[in-house]
């Protein structure tokens, strides 16, 4: 049987026929292609490199942005995308998230007519992997305080520092990497095989294991001139890209509790004791209400924040709220579900344990959830608790 969402409040009914379309055409592959082997590939922590192209064939990468190869969908698009890749895995939904949002998004919007020509035709259709780097092994929260630099010489740059938890990393064909200048912090382009830079895999991972997870290092990178994206100005456009992310990942997220609220209903349905399913017993039945609400709720959150998103209208502090509440949501739904599920809840015959360690890495990737919290915190008071202003 096709899977269906769950949809309380006809949110299918508020959509376009074609975003009903590509969501309904990604759920297709992902149910092909993504649910039936992923969790051997979290089993052994690597990533379905295959799906690179395949993605890129169906316009998956770069979904929302315009010309070069990719495919110019909406951003409501794009976000129902990435919350039927998160269905079938956050590893898959940030490798794709990733590869858009912060790797061809800050190339369009801030790199040079020759580097869109180059980059963003091959790494929309997945034949080039890029990775994006602004962490630092003591730099996450805390972005500007960075202490990778790029200074000039006479034919080019010099960087000297690392960046670390990046997703796609030893994988990249070309990292998108912010460093202090001069000038202040520039974003620049460093391809692979450059002297002076190399990557290493994070291993030992119990999260996030079927995406790759690195560590950039820059040891007298010497780059050429062109290496810089010319467009980009301050830590503002590394946190523009940021706030690309966030929003796929406040639709991505609803995707993970989908597939788990799907797995405790069927569960509360079919399992048995004291002669009757577990689904007659009011306790089941609460938190499923609970989950199905929940879910309702961030449903109707992203689709708002899309169509602000579309009309021009969004605030990057309403992007905070929404990927704080549905990522905090979908972990309480993983949690319930392995608690609905009993013992089996612990093997990886179920989904409800991959997707509960997985989201341990989103609510905490991409602004923490209590700095999100900060973020909208300030928006309403006007009083910046993040640092010393």
């Amino acid at each position: 049987m096709a899977y269906e969402s769950p949809d309380f409040y006809g949110v299918d009914e508020l959509l376009t026929e074609d975003e009903l379309l590509v969501r309904d055409s990604v759920r297709g592959w992902v149910e092909e292609r993504i649910v039936p082997d992923v969790a051997e590939h979290f089993k052994a922590g690597v990533f379905p490199l295959e799906l690179a192209r395949e993605a890129g064939e169906l316009g998956l990468l770069g979904a929302s942005l315009e010309g070069y190869g990719c495919a110019g969908m909406g951003d409501v698009v794009y976000g129902l995308i990435c919350q039927e890749l998160e269905r079938g895995d956050s590893g898959i939904r940030s490798f794709c998230s990733v590869q858009g949002s912060l790797v061809m998004y800050p190339i369009h919007a801030f790199g040079s007519e020759e580097q869109k020509q180059k980059w963003l035709p091959q790494l929309a259709a997945g034949t080039a992997i890029g990775c994006f780097g602004l962490t630092e092994p003591d730099f996450g929260s805390d972005p500007g305080g960075m202490i990778t630099t790029a200074k000039p010489t006479d034919d080019g740059w010099v960087m000297n520092g690392a960046k670390m938890w990046i997703t796609n990393g030893t994988l990249a064909d070309v990292a998108v990497v912010w460093a202090k200048t001069p000038d202040g912090i520039r974003g620049f382009l460093v391809e692979k095989g450059t002297p002076g830079y190399t990557t290493n895999d994070i291993d030992g991972k119990w999260s996030l294991r079927a995406s790759v997870t690195s560590e950039l290092v820059f040891d007298d990178c010497h780059l050429p001139k062109d290496a810089i994206l010319p467009k980009s100005v301050g830590l503002k456009n590394a946190l523009m890209c940021l706030n690309s992310a966030r929003f796929g990942i406040a639709w991505g997220a609803i995707g993970a509790a989908q597939a788990c609220y799907d797995e405790a209903l069927t569960h509360a349905k079919t399992r048995i004791i004291y002669g009757k399913p577990i689904g007659r017993f009011q306790m089941i039945q609460h938190k499923l209400v609970e989950m199905l609400t929940e879910i309702t709720k961030a449903q109707l959150l992203a689709l708002r924040l899309g169509r602000l998103k579309e009309s021009g209208k969004l605030h990057h502090t309403q992007v905070s709220m929404a990927k704080r509440n549905n990522v905090a949501m979908a972990l309480e739904c993983a949690r319930t579900t392995r608690d609905i599920l009993g013992a089996s809840g612990i093997t990886d015959e179920y989904v409800c344990g991959r997707h509960m360690a997985n989201l341990e890495s989103v609510i905490t990737y991409e602004g923490t959830h209590d700095i999100h919290m900060l973020i909208v915190g300030m928006e309403i008071t006007g009083l910046n608790a993040l640092g010393n202003e």
